[in-house]
């Protein structure tokens, strides 16, 4: 059953904070990745490339948390643990929202010798099943 977020950790997710999502390796070990996100609904989006290994872990196995550390205060968080699904509908789209959300620039005059084709990227979609942590 869905899990809904709490409107402290929508604000959060919806401010430039750098999030960390973890997923689930083939040998069990954790991988995480350091992520720009934003809330939509109860839903936290990210963009990633194909072939990356959390792309690959989360087709593999779809559970992850998000962890949400705000820097002012290292002592709350939330741990948003969920399923992923996968669109690539409007992944250039949100990667440009994300990089003006996070660097004032879109993506191309960002980073101008990293922009990857359209094709290339795919939005994740994280569902949560469970929100635990002092930001409530």
């Amino acid at each position: 059953m869905p899990a809904v977020l709490p409107e402290p950790v929508k604000k959060l997710l919806n401010s430039p904070l750098f999030v960390t999502v973890a997923t689930v390796q083939p040998d069990g070990s954790p991988q995480l990745s350091v992520v720009w996100s934003k809330a939509d609904g109860d839903q936290v989006l990210f963009v990633t490339s194909y072939g990356t290994r959390k792309e690959k872990n989360l087709r593999r196995d779809a559970r992850a948390t998000v962890m949400v550390n705000p820097p002012d205060a290292p002592y709350s968080f939330a741990a948003i643990s969920g399923t992923a699904e996968f669109t690539d509908e409007d992944a250039m789209a949100l990667l440009d929202e994300l990089s003006v959300k996070y660097t004032g620039k879109v993506y191309a005059e960002f980073s101008p010798d990293n922009v990857p084709a359209a094709d290339q990227l795919v939005v994740v979609r994280i569902t949560p099943t469970k929100v635990a942590g002092g930001l409530r």
